[in-house]
């Protein structure tokens, strides 16, 4: 008698690693904007930084500081060039402050060394407990108003003006555009499309491009540009004291940014141990310092944990496969450079604007009710648009707090360690006078 095998029924694929992928996949398509957006801003008019050097550097902290992420963190949280980070580079420390970017490099290095010392000592737990939670809030919604200025900006509606300092600039197809970018981005948004802001930039673009109103690009594809910016940066001449002020910013900013993410994202998502603190926060923590420290050897501004990860998240994304998977959605954009380059400011400023919006709503946060509070945070969030610059605003912010706290009678409620900050901040404010 003939026997025949009968084939056994294959085992059902494992739901959470299925839910790993999808949430991966969806995490990459909600952030992939930064892309273009990151190395748009950083070779801004007058930076002199190259375009190429600066997404492929974008591609590189993205694509290895995920994937480092998932292995050594094993949290679904993806790491890219941080949005508010890459305006403060070009903007304040190249443009005004008129610092080359190879050292404006050097000092993301340094500030990446400062938070990686800062993530592996206790010292991390006292700085965040020490900043009070309005100037957090404050420094957020400061960073989202200068982002929105610079999306203005972009598309000529704002303008420099020799008697007013800005005006109106003129009204033409740029600020058509922009409605258009928002209106798309606004629409995919509140159906929780995670290729919202890709979709306002690609069609703002293509319609530029069949309108001829920009320049369609002359290849589709180029290998990654590893020589004009990578390993570019000044380490040495970095180490100016007058200098230390922008690298404590960018070291604060950033650990405010990865702690706010990791704490808000966690919170929301369940990601949290027993005492509800985020789970694997230390080695999120480290993973997001050598994402700073290894920015600045790329080319690039510093890299942070993205809140975009929520989306992923959202989708079912719980361990660090999901990061591996966000990842490895990067590496083909190592090769899109020609075409990231042809996409024109006034395609990007819609994403500017309403990344500027979701920044902003952490105002609500602030208790305007006791001036000691309100003062500091509303000075730190006015003073970063104002004067483009981070640094100024949380250093105010500190001074501000600690005086006010003393001048009301509150004076021991302020922490030590946030005495010396303050103390810190009005030095670093003298020296840079």
């Amino acid at each position: 008698m003939r026997h025949t095998s009968v084939p056994r029924p294959s085992a059902p694929a494992d739901p959470a690693r299925y839910a790993d992928i999808v949430g991966g996949i969806t995490t990459f398509f909600t952030m992939a904007y930064i892309v273009v957006v990151n190395p748009a801003i950083l070779s801004t008019a007058g930076t002199g930084m190259p375009f190429a050097g600066a997404m492929t550097a974008t591609v590189l902290v993205a694509s290895t500081m995920t994937l480092l992420m998932g292995v050594y963190a094993r949290l679904p949280f993806a790491v890219a060039p941080g949005m508010g980070l890459n305006a403060f580079f070009a903007f304040t420390i190249v443009l005004q402050n008129h610092v080359r970017w190879q050292t404006a490099l050097g000092m993301v290095f340094w500030a990446g060394v400062l938070f990686l010392v800062v993530s592996t000592t206790p010292l991390r737990e006292r700085i965040a407990l020490a900043i009070p939670p309005a100037l957090r809030a404050a420094a957020a919604a400061g960073i989202g108003l200068l982002l929105t200025f610079i999306g203005l900006r972009n598309t000529g509606l704002v303008v420099g003006d020799p008697a007013t300092l800005v005006r109106m600039g003129p009204i033409d197809h740029r600020a058509a555009f922009l409605l258009l970018g928002i209106a798309i981005a606004a629409a995919l948004i509140r159906r929780e499309n995670p290729l919202a802001f890709l979709t306002a930039i690609a069609v703002t673009t293509a319609l530029g491009w069949a309108l001829g109103l920009a320049t369609r690009p002359a290849q589709w594809i180029s290998a990654p540009d590893f020589s004009s910016a990578f390993l570019a940066l000044d380490i040495r001449g970095a180490l100016k004291l007058a200098l230390l002020p922008s690298i404590l910013a960018i070291l604060f900013t950033d650990l405010f940014d990865s702690l706010s993410t990791f704490i808000g994202v966690a919170t929301a998502s369940g990601l949290t141990a027993e005492d509800g603190s985020p789970i694997n926060l230390r080695r999120g923590l480290i993973v997001d310092a050598l994402a700073t420290l290894t920015s600045g050897l790329a080319g690039t501004s510093p890299g942070t944990a993205y809140v975009e990860s929520i989306a992923g998240i959202r989708m079912g994304a719980r361990t660090g496969r999901a990061s591996v998977v966000t990842a490895l959605c990067f590496v083909p954009c190592f090769f899109l450079a020609p075409l990231a380059a042809a996409v024109p400011p006034y395609a990007t400023a819609s994403v500017l604007v309403l990344v500027g919006v979701s920044m902003f709503q952490s105002m609500a946060a602030i208790d305007f009710t006791r001036v000691e509070d309100a003062l500091p945070a509303f000075v730190t969030a006015v003073m970063i648009p104002l004067t483009v610059s981070i640094t100024q605003g949380l250093l105010w912010g500190f001074v501000l707090h600690a005086l006010l706290y003393a001048v009301v009678g509150r004076a021991r409620e302020v922490t030590v360690t946030l005495w010396l900050l303050s103390a810190l901040a009005g030095a670093l404010l003298w020296v840079g006078r």
